[in-house]
C-alpha cells in the first residue's frame, strides 16, 4: 500500500522549501542593499518595517516578524491551518535573513533611482522564486486572505490596498520623494514576479478561421511537425460554418507558419500571439511546478 511519504514527495517537498528559502535570502538581499538604507517603503509589512526603521531604529526583521505573528494568529483561527500553513518558512527565513546578511552586505549605490530599480528586480526576484516555489512571506499576503473572507475584496485588491496604505504612510513620514521612488521599486518588483512566474515564452498561438482547414493542418502536422486541434465555429456575421485551428509554435517557426497559410488559403483570418507558457508534447514537461 502506497503512504504519502513517497521519496519522490519528500524530493519534491524539499526543492520547495529550497526555493522559498533562496527566494527569502534574495529578498533580504534586496532589502539590506537597496531598500532599508534608502528608505524605500515598497508596500507591503517590509515596507512598514522600512518606515518605522527610518523613524525609531527599531529592527527590520524582527519589526517583520513582530508583525506577521497577530497576523497569523487570526489567519489559523479564522482561515484555518491549511491557509497559513504555506506561508510559516518564508515569514520566518525572510526576517531571519534580514539580520543576518545586513552587516556584511554593503550599500551599493547613493542614487535613489539606481536604488528603486535594482531593489525592485532583486526583490521580485526572491518573492517570485518564493511564490514559484507556492510559498508566501506571509504579511500582506495573509491579510489579504482575512479581506477577502470578510469583505468580499479579492487577493489582488487587499493587496493593492495594503500597498497603497503603507506608501500613503511613506509620503508623511519620509517624503514625498521617497515615496515615489518606493512606487517606482513596488512596479518594476511585480513586473519581475510575473516573468519568473511565467519566464520568457518563445512560443507563439495561431488560431486560424478558414475553409481550408483539412489541407493548412495537414501542412502543419507534416512541415512544422506541430500538433494542431480543430474546432467548429461559426461567423457571427455570415452564419457561415468555419473551422478554427489552434496551433502552438516556437518563435523561430512563425515566418513559415504564415506562408503556408497564406499559400494554402489566402483569405484565411489568423490570430497569432504570445502564449505565458504551454506544457504537453514537443515543449516543456506536463508536471506540476516545483
Amino acid at each position: 500500500m502506497e503512504t504519502g511519504f513517497t521519496w519522490s514527495r519528500i524530493k519534491k517537498s524539499g526543492g520547495a522549501a529550497a526555493g522559498v528559502l533562496a527566494g527569502s535570502v534574495l529578498m533580504a538581499v534586496a532589502m539590506n542593499l537597496f531598500l532599508i538604507p534608502h528608505s524605500l517603503a515598497a508596500g507591503g509589512i517590509s515596507g512598514f518595517a522600512v518606515i518605522l526603521h527610518d523613524l525609531f531604529q527599531v529592527s527590520t526583521g524582527l519589526t517583520i516578524v513582530a508583525l506577521n505573528i497577530p497576523l497569523f494568529v487570526v489567519a489559523w483561527l479564522l482561515l484555518g491551518r491549511e491557509k497559513v500553513v504555506p506561508s510559516l518558512l518564508g515569514s520566518l527565513a525572510f526576517p531571519a535573513a534580514i539580520e543576518l546578511t545586513g552587516p556584511y552586505l554593503p550599500v551599493l549605490t547613493q542614487d535613489l533611482l539606481l536604488a528603486s530599480v535594482y531593489g525592485g528586480i532583486v526583490m521580485g526576484l526572491g518573492l517570485g522564486l518564493v511564490f514559484r516555489c507556492q510559498g508566501s512571506t506571509g504579511g500582506t499576503a495573509l491579510l489579504s486572505l482575512i479581506l477577502n473572507r470578510f469583505t468580499g475584496l479579492s487577493l489582488g485588491q487587499g493587496l493593492l490596498g495594503a500597498d497603497l496604505v503603507v506608501i500613503s504612510l511613506a509620503v508623511f513620514t519620509l517624503g514625498a520623494e521617497a515615496a515615489m521612488y518606493a512606487v517606482l521599486s513596488l512596479f518594476i518588483s511585480t513586473k519581475v514576479i510575473d516573468l519568473v512566474q511565467e519566464g520568457f515564452s518563445p512560443v507563439k498561438v495561431a488560431l486560424i478561421i478558414t475553409s481550408c482547414a483539412e489541407e493548412i493542418t495537414r501542412a502543419l502536422l507534416q512541415e512544422l511537425d506541430r500538433g494542431v486541434t480543430r474546432l467548429a465555429g461559426r461567423g457571427g456575421y455570415t452564419g457561415a460554418e468555419r473551422e478554427v485551428l489552434l496551433c502552438a509554435v516556437s518563435r523561430p517557426q512563425v515566418a513559415r507558419l504564415k506562408a503556408l497559410i497564406h499559400e494554402l488559403d489566402p483569405a484565411a483570418f489568423v490570430i497569432i500571439g504570445t502564449a505565458g507558457e504551454v506544457r504537453g508534447e514537443g515543449f516543456k514537461e506536463l508536471s506540476p511546478p516545483h
